[in-house]
Order: structure tokens, then sequence, then C-alpha cells
């Protein structure tokens, strides 16, 4: 039966090669099939030409390829595009495209759904059902290049790692889909154009910096007050600021790579100058820029969009602080594909 055939791209190449030899083929028969998998985006054995048609039903007999299917596409006005993305088993995730005149840049999925419990993010208000596998988190990125291509005329330049669910809580299957997305053998993207953001999991920000990765970190951080943060984070009661604190020291020390913390304002939260001078005490632990963004609401009305004069705030003390702050106008917001608003409405 179809379910009980293993998917192909679980397989390493070096597993494609021990398959062929145990079928009496030469082994490098696997680095072909490993190139049409990940170089060429191959969704079917028949696409696979330079291999005769015996081999391919061997493959057939033995392995499926559980491919995404972009399932819905909406345009926002200002050139966003919001992929509804489904996956082999039915469920859907999304995933963004976002073009400047710059650069065009991937915001991809990595859970069904998502781990935590931000009150203030559509996603978390999904239960997460599944991780999405490491061929699942590349092939939005696959399907996202070819939109850019199609659309924008040149290749995705940048991937964020923020859209549905907590990448930190699908390390493995993230780690190993960025491998092979920076691979020459696989879509050959610089890591430095990479960015997997986090609302702030301790334990696995160690890890990675153990694990010497060379893509870059973002924080959403949202408040530096931890009665506040639980509040908006209710998760943040098990991984204080304390904890997140040492672990982004940590990971500095280990990469001496800069922290980039993502940070709404809202109206009556989170938009006072306390806020503002706990901001600043928490960003001279390690090098740091702040990206505030607008905030997209989801209906209910408890968060608002602080007013301006509260923006203006935060950015004259942090700038008097010398702290590099940047204010991220939203894109998408017509389709609901700004930040916080994914939740498969469709």
């Amino acid at each position: 039966m179809e379910q009980t055939k293993k998917d192909i791209r679980a397989l390493s190449k070096e597993e494609l090669r021990s398959f062929f030899e145990s079928i009496g083929e030469k082994p490098f028969r696997g680095d072909q099939v490993y190139q049409w998998l990940w170089s060429k985006g191959a969704h079917s054995f028949d696409q696979m030409t330079n291999l005769s048609i015996q081999t391919r039903a061997h493959l057939q007999a033995n392995f499926v390829i559980n491919h995404i299917k972009v399932d819905s596409i909406q345009r926002s006005k200002d050139g966003t595009i919001k992929n509804g993305v489904k996956l082999h088993d039915g469920l859907v995730v999304e995933s963004v495209l976002i073009p400047t005149n710059a650069r065009t840049t991937a915001c991809v999925s990595s859970q069904v759904g998502c781990s935590l419990d931000c009150s203030f993010c559509a996603t978390a208000r999904l239960k997460r059902m599944r991780n999405l596998n490491p061929d699942e988190i590349y092939d939005q990125v696959v399907a996202i290049d070819k939109e850019s291509r199609l659309y924008h005329d040149r290749p995705l330049s940048n991937i964020v790692f923020m859209g549905m669910g907590e990448p930190l809580m699908n390390y493995k299957n993230v780690l190993a889909a960025i491998d092979k997305i920076t691979s020459p053998e696989g879509l050959g993207m610089s890591p430095k154009r990479i960015v997997v953001s986090t609302s702030g999991v301790p334990k696995m920000i160690k890890k990675m910096a153990d694990d010497k990765v060379k893509f870059n970190l973002a924080v959403s951080l949202h408040s530096a007050i931890q009665e506040t943060r639980e509040k908006i984070m209710p998760f943040a009661k098990s991984f204080t600021l304390e904890d997140l604190k040492e672990a982004l020291v940590y990971w500095f020390e280990k990469t001496a790579k800069q922290i980039t913390y993502e940070y709404v304002v809202w109206k009556g939260i989170n938009d006072q100058k306390q806020d503002v001078k706990a901001l600043i005490t928490f960003c001279s632990y390690v090098p740091c820029k702040v990206n505030i963004i607008e905030y997209n609401p989801i209906d209910d009305g408890v968060f608002q969009q602080a007013d301006n004069n509260a923006l203006d705030l935060y950015i004259s003390m942090l700038e008097k602080a010398r702290i590099p702050v940047t204010v991220r106008r939203s894109r998408g917001k017509d389709i609901d594909a700004a930040c916080g608003q994914l939740a498969n409405k469709q």
C-alpha cells in the first residue's frame, strides 16, 4: 500500500547509493536521484529522465515523494504573496513571499500550528498538530523561489523562519532543512541570508551555539519586564528573561553574531517609558539591534497598535542609548499575510 512506502527524501545520498547496490545497480545512480530530488526539485520518478524505465519502476515500487502542493495563492496590493501549502497528509501551512526593491524574502513555516501560546498571534491559537519534515520546509522555499523569479524576475535572496510554528521546537528538522537549502547540492543559498526567529527557548539557543550554526538569530522579545512578558507570552513563566539573557550571552560568546530583537509596541501594554528603559537594559547584555514591528490585529481587539508618540519614544530613547533600531512596516495585511496573522483562514 502507498502509505507504507518510505519518503525517498528521508534518505541520505549514501543510503540511496546503498539502495542501488542492493538491487544490482551502479551506486552512482544514487547520486543522480539525489540531484533530481534536491537540485532539480523533482516531484515524481517519471521526471528522472536519465534513469531507465526499469530503474524508475524500482523506485516507484519502494518509495514515494511526499512533495507539497501550493493549494492557494493570494496576492496583496503591495506585491506580497501568501501560499496555502497542502502537505501530503492533507494538513495545511502558510508561507509568504515578501518583495522589496532590494530583495525578495521567503517567510516559511516550521510547524503545523504552534507549540507556544503567544496571546497576540493567530497561529498560536491553532494547536500544534505536527512538526514539518525537512523536505516540507525546503519545498516552501523552492516554491517561493519560483514565484520570485516569475513575478519579480529575480531569485529569492533571503529566508526568515517567522511563519507558523516555533522553529526551535522542531530543531532537528529545521537544521536539516537549512543544511539542504545552503548546500551546493541543494539551493546553494548563503546561511548569512537566513534568519531563524524564536520566541526564546533558552536551552535550544545554547544548543544552536554549540552546533556552531552559521545563520542569524532573531528573538521575539516584546517586553523586557518579566511580568509583562508573561501576560503576552504565557510560556515565558517557564522560559524566563533571566534564562533567556544567559542563553543569549552564551550564544554571542560562541558565535560572535549579534542578535535582532523583534518588538511590537501595544497600547496600554508596553508603551511607557519604563518599558523602553527595561529594553535598553536588556540590550546592554549582548550586541544587538531592535526591529520594531507594526502590529497586525487578529480580530479580538485586546491588542492594539500603540500611538505614534509611543513609537517615537522608543526610537528616540534607543537611538540616544546608541542601540540600532529600525521600524518594519507590515506587508500583506490585506491578505492576512503579515506577522502574527498566519492562521489558515482559507
